[in-house]
This record gives structure tokens, sequence and C-alpha cells, in this order.
């Protein structure tokens, strides 16, 4: 279904568009950041906090590492300011990197079984259906928040994979 390649180049666009988000919302003030725009979660920095927030639990399952704290209803609140949230982002696109980077093929065959807090109650899918609904997770919402910054008229920059700067990591 998908490739370690696939997703090392996923990896490099998802540190891409947060950086390019992330600067974008450097130009707005704590006000507009965390003011409510009738998105699912509120705001421009809620919305970006539940991104950490599923990135970081969909990592736990796919690596071991240390799920985030709280649920999905918590997750709008992680980072109070951007400067929090610009420094767990950095840190967690790196993980995600050396993550997608240590992939091999068989890394993506069989199941995974986890207890879904969403679905509530255990789940098992196929690891590599969940690994695109991870990347795809991150476009979703990355979405929503570049329609918030345009709206309130920041620029956001390009989206376009095929834009995206080759080499380095990301």
């Amino acid at each position: 279904m998908i490739s370690p390649d696939y997703c090392r180049r996923m990896a490099r666009y998802n540190a891409w568009q947060n950086r390019q988000m992330g600067n974008a919302m450097a130009g707005l003030s704590p006000a507009e950041l965390t003011r409510d725009r009738g998105a699912f979660f509120g705001s421009i920095l809620g919305t970006a906090n539940h991104l950490i927030w599923g990135d970081a639990t969909w990592l736990s399952r796919f690596a071991g590492t240390p799920k985030p704290v709280g649920g999905i209803k918590e997750s709008p609140a992680m980072f109070a300011t951007l400067a929090e949230w610009q420094a767990e982002r950095f840190r967690l696109d790196g993980h995600v990197q050396e993550w997608a980077e240590s992939l091999g093929s068989l890394d993506l065959t069989g199941d995974l079984r986890w207890y879904s807090g969403a679905a509530g109650r255990e789940v098992s899918k196929p690891l590599g259906l969940l690994v695109m609904h991870f990347f795809n997770h991150q476009t979703h919402h990355r979405g929503q928040i570049h329609a918030m910054l345009t709206a309130a008229g920041a620029t956001p920059g390009d989206t376009d994979l095929f834009l995206m700067p080759e080499g380095g990591r990301g």
C-alpha cells in the first residue's frame, strides 16, 4: 500500500509545512492566534495544538514514543503560547522524520491494535492504512489552519507537494 520512501517524503513535507505555518502564525498577535474562529478546535493555536496531540498520539503507537497528556478534548489547550508550540512542533517533527528514516518495508505490514479513545473501544487496522491516516490527518488540519490564517490576513505559503524544496531534512 505505501513504502518507506512515501513515509520519508511525507515526513519532510510535514516538517516543511509546519515551519511555514509557524512562520505565518508568528505574524499574528496572541489574541488573533487564540480567537475562536468557529473551527472544530476553536482557534488557530487550538487547532495547531490538536495537530501536535494527534501526531504525538500516532507516533506513540508506531514508534513507542511517549503519549501526550490528555485526550482529544484537552488537545487544543496543550500549549498556551506560540513559542511553546513552535518548540514542541520542531522537536516532534524531528521525531517523525527519525521514525520515517528508520522504516523498512516490513515495518509497514501487519495490523496495529490499540484502544481508541475516539471510538471508545479496541481497534485493529492495517498499519499501512494507519500511517496513511497519520499523514492525511496532518494535511487535513493544516488545511483548516491555512484557511484561518488566510482569513486573519497572514500568508501561509505554498502547500503543493511538488513545490517542496529538495534535499535536507524537510
